[in-house]
């Protein structure tokens, strides 16, 4: 039996990827843009795992995983937008393939050399999240972001001149932004789910702590939840910010404290003991820890119970 072939392929250029789906070449090197309704790419080619070098944004007309919440629906259905950052794994599930994109924008990271964007786009949580948590657009929302993207369509197959890439980034910068805002706005139509999210990870902090063994590994991390929540870490703290105004980081060292404090004040550990016992590796770190979120140190805490 031939051995499966795991080696994932790494696309560094447009050009590469243009070819390998059987697409024209792209009019600009480091911008392409891929209309759907033209170009109809092999099903068995989109669910070939794959590594790009560049970002990918994609618009799908029809998206599976539908939040259902009890007896109801909690996302719209009138398609939704599928982010890639560079170095991603992409490909290699039905449900990713089953449904061709409408549109994809590519653009690599050399195009925004030289702009804020540069910087900037590497600050969106939501490159980073899986398919299962796609942005899920209304009607009003999908004609917004399809109209970007007819406009740098147009754009690119106008002739090219010296203000293209300044235009270009500015309706990249405006597509992005759209998102961030519509990313909210689904984090607060799916609140009901995501508090039931917010439970589960409270619970899970609460049986790590109270659990010696799994202490030993360390203090938890946010990995270590989204894991077990079967979502992205980004996708997790974006989701929390949103809903508590704190990060998942912040809600693991809030636990912290107050595990902290409950060891402190009803045990006769030492201050170490307690670092230890709660998964620092140095006390000091603990020590640092606790001052900066309760403004005494964890000896002035026990001492104000004596």
């Amino acid at each position: 039996m031939k051995k499966e072939d795991n080696t994932l392929h790494r696309f560094e250029s447009l050009s590469e990827a243009h070819r390998a789906f059987g697409l024209p070449q792209p009019v600009h090197p480091l911008i392409s843009f891929i209309n759907g309704e033209h170009y109809k790419i092999e099903p068995d080619r989109i669910l070939q795992r794959h590594v790009l070098g560049f970002y990918k944004i994609s618009f799908k007309p029809k998206l599976s995983g539908k939040l259902k919440y009890g007896q109801g629906y909690y996302d719209f259905n009138e398609g939704g937008l599928l982010f890639a950052s560079p170095g991603q794994i992409i490909g290699g599930t039905e449900n990713e393939g089953a449904v061709c994109s409408q549109y994809t924008l590519l653009i690599h990271p050399d195009f925004l050399l030289g702009y804020p964007l540069a910087k900037k786009i590497r600050q969106y949580g939501f490159f980073s999240y899986s398919a299962n948590e796609t942005l899920h657009l209304s009607e009003e929302e999908k004609e917004t972001v399809l109209s970007i993207f007819r406009f740098v369509e147009t754009e690119l197959n106008s002739r090219i001149d010296d203000f293209s890439q300044d235009v270009l980034i500015s309706q990249i910068e405006l597509l992005l932004s759209y998102a961030n805002r519509f990313y909210k706005r689904q984090f607060l139509t799916r609140k009901a789910a995501s508090s039931g999210l917010l439970q589960r990870m409270e619970e899970l902090l609460e049986a790590y702590f109270n659990d010696e063994i799994t202490l030993s590994r360390g203090i938890p991390t946010v990995s270590y939840l989204a894991n077990n929540l079967n979502i992205t870490p980004s996708y997790l703290s974006d989701m929390l910010r949103t809903l508590t105004g704190q990060s998942a980081q912040q809600h693991i060292h809030d636990k912290l404290i107050d595990k902290a404090k409950e060891k402190l004040s009803a045990t006769r550990l030492s201050v170490s003991e307690v670092a230890y016992a709660l998964g620092f590796e140095h006390a000091q770190s603990f020590n640092k820890l606790f001052k900066a979120k309760t403004n005494v140190s964890p000896l002035e805490f026990r001492r104000s119970f004596n």
